[in-house]
């Protein structure tokens, strides 16, 4: 019988697939996606201080994953938000925060437990949403093409099921049974967005799990591998391989899709960490050279942790106290390396090279 897309999918296939998920192309393109992978686990380690990517690289991911469901900031507006505390922040970007903060407490989570569980996954969508509605308790979810309407997918339905395939989830994922973990992270990552357990959100917490179980696996020591931006660049293809995997049981499309992303992401990543670890070294050198007397190496590391600083981000990481704090940044911007700007009521200093290095994809 034809998949009915009208019909809640209440007979979705526990993993593992019924399916050859490790055909001959598969496994070759696994095999660059791992080590393009294990290079950016390399090139991170690079970086001085894990805080600047930490900072900056999973707030791009953030505005990325939310603009895949048409929640849209400006990198403007989040630098402003994280370096000025006090501001009004619009929905927009407070929703892109949550996403950071949700992926950081799932990492932090995952680090500490050594698994992933239902209910921590729960936790990670109630902090990206700011709601504790859990599970969908109530029929009526249902997937449409943004132009015609025309209902495209309805999930499972029923607390008791979903929490059913979502204890299947995870007994699959944090399980060991010689797949490659590339390949189970794509396998995963079909079955979370069919799951659909939450009423909001679903598409964000499952992108959280993707780099999450990454992490998990030691793949990567920091979370700092994000698929958004291809995912943006490649829309109608994700789409279109997810559905040949629930119509037409074809996981070879969907998985070699995830495992282009995986290492197409993982090449452009370590690219610009090499960017930011080149233009933290030239700062460095610049600093020492026009500014001797200010500079200090965690100085110069802080306002990369950021491109908004702010007077206060100095005196909270222990930098100087406010007055020398203020000298500090008025200095580097004498000497290039800052760019003031008034914002409302505050100033900020802005770095630059660094906001040019992420401007440019």
């Amino acid at each position: 019988m034809p998949f009915d897309p009208n019909k809640p999918y209440n007979d979705l296939p526990f993993l593992p697939p019924k399916a050859d998920v490790e055909t001959k192309a598969i496994l070759k393109k696994a095999i660059t996606a791992n080590k393009a992978l294990a290079e950016l686990k390399g090139v991170a380690a690079l970086i001085p201080n894990q805080n600047i990517l930490l900072n900056t690289l999973a707030l791009e991911e953030a505005r990325d994953s939310s603009a895949i469901e048409n929640v849209i900031t400006t990198r403007d507006k989040l630098y402003e938000a994280m370096a000025i505390s006090s501001q009004k922040i619009d929905p927009a970007t407070k929703e892109v925060l949550n996403y950071r903060k949700a992926l950081w407490k799932g990492f932090t989570d995952v680090k500490r437990k050594g698994f992933l569980s239902t209910n921590m996954i729960i936790d990670i969508q109630a902090e990206l949403v700011e709601t504790n509605a859990g599970i969908r308790k109530l029929p009526g979810t249902v997937l449409q093409n943004d132009i015609t309407k025309d209902v495209i997918y309805t999930p499972p339905v029923g607390e008791s099921n979903i929490r059913s395939l979502l204890k299947n989830f995870e007994d699959y994922l944090n399980s060991s049974n010689g797949i490659d973990p590339l390949v189970k992270m794509a396998i995963l990552h079909y079955q979370f967005e069919s799951i659909h357990p939450f009423y909001d959100g679903n598409g964000r917490t499952g992108r959280i799990i993707n780099v999450l179980y990454l992490a998990l696996n030691e793949l990567l020591d920091l979370p700092i591998l994000y698929l958004s931006s291809f995912i943006i660049k490649n829309k109608p293809d994700y789409y279109r391989f997810l559905r040949e995997v629930t119509y037409n049981k074809n996981w070879e499309q969907w998985i070699l899709y995830m495992l282009n992303a995986i290492e197409s992401t993982a090449i452009d990543t370590s690219a610009k960490i090499k960017k930011i670890k080149k233009l933290l070294d030239d700062t460095i050198i610049e600093v020492k050279e026009n500014s001797p007397k200010i500079y200090t190496k965690e100085l110069v590391e802080l306002i990369f942790h950021q491109v908004y600083c702010s007077i206060n981000f100095l005196v909270e990481n222990k930098i100087a106290l406010r007055k020398t704090a203020s000298k500090y940044l008025k200095e580097l911007t004498a000497i290039g390396i800052l760019r003031e700007e008034k914002v409302g009521k505050e100033i900020v200093y802005i770095n630059e090279r660094l906001f040019k290095l992420f401007k440019k994809k």
